[in-house]
């Protein structure tokens, strides 16, 4: 493709043959005197197409190539198609690419680093204010009666199911506990946008993906308490749910660990042609693991139809996310992977759930990753083991709990459509309430797992260490049966 610059000085043909340095145009200093300038590019049919034009000032507008195979992402910029590499006139030049392994790379002759980050933030895409009101201009599809009161039911579902779980772990009725709160709309909307075909890496804080697919309270009860009827058979910590049934891969209490593992079930999918795609979860600060790199990298040179979707709310624990990375949050490291990226206002289930939408058709229709940063806040404590008050200002959380809230936004929305009413919230959350408490009394006494169970489920005959492990175990108990729970079948 033939593509011309205007320059003041005169470039020489040895840059033929030599290497120079991989620089990109600065907008604020090319072109600086030159008349307005329009620059055609022929297309892959060889049909002309205006790629930028410059006015008073400099305006650069980039062409995203279907390929995300580097020889396809070769900057227009830099290209051509000359092989002679002749001097047209004084100043319009064609320049000379390096047929470099893995795609052409342009010579230039002047010593140009790429900045740091881009002068302006990528955008954040919403479609609901904070007051629930559709923004304008945009590009809103409906969402059914059905869909839309299901997505509200199970964003409070969850609210009090924090709530009420919260406060068991507080009166000692179970270990530790994660709360979703100020992330309900990322959990509820992102579920309902996937098929149930789609495989499901979580972190720990997507229980709500869960609860959208089916798993029942007296299920989520069962798994916290530790008892017989959970199907970890309670070898996890709560809230490490899982669900073969529902393509919920059980949470693992490593960071990003099922990043790359969310790759390999993408690939799986896509060897063996299904309409499905993987989605994995994370939070901020796990970006900064090692696994999430190798995982983006791994997913865009295989193209694997998975959707990353990180959970940025701002901080990894007490680690504020300044001093995590520099650059502008997470989305711009997709494009730096080759990976579609977008950032969505967390808080606006509505967006999410078109995001999630758009982000699963690409994955499968196009077979490619997709990143996804979703901005929240994390409202609760970390977990049961943290007080964010020690950390973050008390009227920054309380900011975000009354005037950022997901729930209330999107309720407001859902009333303004007249699908939802006082009478409607009121019955909805004294019925949620009643079944956690009854399934909370009826978990509480449901016997424990055995002790052998603790040996189980790896090995299909255990080797000696393991039985070892287990015959001193059992020795020590009837040594000191006081120091062991009596409730745990022997």
């Amino acid at each position: 493709m033939a593509i011309w610059f205007t320059k003041s000085r005169t470039i020489s043909y040895y840059l033929k043959r030599k290497l120079g340095f991989l620089g990109i145009l600065n907008r604020n200093s090319c072109l600086e005197s030159s008349p307005p300038l329009k620059i055609p590019v022929l297309d892959n049919n060889s049909t002309p197409k205006i790629l930028f034009q410059r006015d008073s000032g400099f305006h650069l507008l980039f062409q995203r190539f279907k390929s995300t195979k580097a020889a396809g992402q070769l900057d227009p910029s830099y290209s051509s198609d000359d092989e002679n590499g002749q001097v047209h006139d004084g100043s319009l030049e064609y320049f000379k690419a390096l047929n470099f392994p893995g795609g052409k790379v342009t010579y230039i002759s002047e010593m140009r680093f790429i900045s740091q980050s881009n002068e302006k933030r990528v955008p954040c895409y919403r479609l609901l204010d904070d007051d629930g009101e559709l923004t304008e201009n945009n590009d809103f599809d409906e969402v059914s009666e059905e869909v839309a009161v299901k997505m509200y039911r199970e964003m409070v579902t969850l609210q009090m199911m924090d709530t009420i779980f919260y406060e068991a772990q507080r009166q000692g009725r179970i270990s530790f506990y994660v709360t979703s709160n100020g992330e309900e709309a990322i959990n509820i909307a992102s579920a309902a946008a996937l098929g149930p075909d789609d495989v499901v890496l979580p972190q720990y804080r997507e229980p709500g993906v869960l609860l959208w697919r089916g798993f029942t309270l007296e299920e989520f009860t069962n798994q916290c308490f530790g008892n017989k009827a959970d199907y970890g058979k309670g070898r996890q910590m709560p809230i490490h749910y899982g669900s073969k049934k529902h393509n919920y891969f059980t949470v693992s209490s490593p960071i990003a660990t099922q990043l790359p593992q969310a790759v390999g079930v993408a690939y799986s999918l896509k060897m063996d042609k299904k309409d499905a795609c993987a989605v994995a979860y994370i939070g901020d600060g796990g970006t900064s693991e090692g696994d999430f790199h190798a995982a983006l990298n791994f997913a865009a040179v295989m193209e694997a139809p998975v959707i990353f979707i990180c959970r940025n709310n701002g901080w990894a624990i007490s680690t504020h996310i300044s001093e995590q990375f520099r650059s502008d949050g997470i989305v711009v490291k997709g494009q730096a992977y080759g990976i579609q990226s977008i950032r969505v206002d967390g808080n606006d289930a509505l967006a999410v759930y078109k995001t999630i939408c758009a982000a699963r058709e690409i994955a499968i229709n196009e077979q490619r990753p997709i990143l996804v940063e979703a901005l929240t806040y994390r409202v609760g404590h970390h977990s049961t083991s943290d007080d964010s008050t020690k950390y973050r200002p008390v009227n920054e959380i309380e900011y975000w709990k009354m005037e950022r809230n997901p729930v209330n936004r999107f309720r407001k929305w859902v009333e303004r459509n007249g699908w939802w009413s006082d009478a409607d919230e009121s019955e909805v959350r004294s019925s949620i309430r009643k079944q956690l408490l009854k399934a909370i009394q009826v978990a509480e006494k449901t016997e424990k797992p055995p002790l052998g169970d603790l040996f189980d489920d790896v090995y299909d005959l255990p080797p000696s260490d393991l039985r070892e492990q287990e015959k001193q175990l059992r020795e020590t108990i009837n040594r000191h049966p006081h120091d062991y729970p009596s409730d745990v079948p022997l």
